[in-house]
């Protein structure tokens, strides 16, 4: 068993390789370009929509207030007719990315924990390079990508998306192995 406080090193610089990575793949490749296209007749939406006032959230249209409203020929009819959607409404205005970034960072720090927690708690000190590459690895996954396939399966996200995205999740958790496997505490 190897404590936390021995893998501070691998915990931060695993994050930081992480951050520098999704960094590269979001703004010097084309790779996630595709993933939210532009919608049809866009300012005609956004003319239609921007008198409502929508205030930033997460919506659902229709919305039944219950599972018997589910049921009623008027949701239905609704259902039938369209548009059926699911959307995120945020703040107007051009977003900051600093709290994302920072936000993002603290994400890729706290996978990198529980890779330590994990690994440190299957494996003790001086272990092999491939036993701690391992356990970090599939730890960094399932935290970096076996979540994404819920929005896939629940609200219809692209599977293009999704793909695309646990690639990346593979390419995060496989960068955390090998800073764990290289930085593992071997005295």
């Amino acid at each position: 068993m190897t404590g936390l406080t021995a893998l501070w090193l691998p915990i931060l610089l695993s994050a930081v390789f992480v951050f520098v990575l999704s960094s590269i793949i979001h703004m010097a490749t084309p790779w996630h370009k595709g993933d939210y296209p532009p919608m049809p007749n866009e300012d005609k939406v956004r003319d239609a929509l921007r008198p409502l006032a929508i205030p930033p959230g997460d919506y659902m249209v229709p919305r039944a207030g219950s599972m018997a409203e589910m049921g009623t020929p008027a949701f239905q009819e609704k259902m039938k007719q369209g548009p059926v959607l699911m959307a995120t409404v945020m703040p107007n205005g051009m977003p900051s990315m600093r709290p994302q970034l920072t936000k993002w960072f603290l994400y890729s720090l706290v996978m990198s924990v529980f890779a330590a927690y994990v690994t440190g708690r299957a494996l003790g000190q001086s272990s092999p390079y491939l036993s701690v590459f391992r356990f970090a690895g599939v730890t960094a996954f399932l935290g970096y990508g076996a979540a994404l396939w819920q929005f896939n399966i629940w609200y219809h996200r692209s599977l293009q998306t999704t793909i695309r995205s646990t690639v990346d999740a593979l390419l995060y958790a496989l960068v955390t192995a090998g800073t764990f496997g290289w930085l593992w505490p071997q005295w």
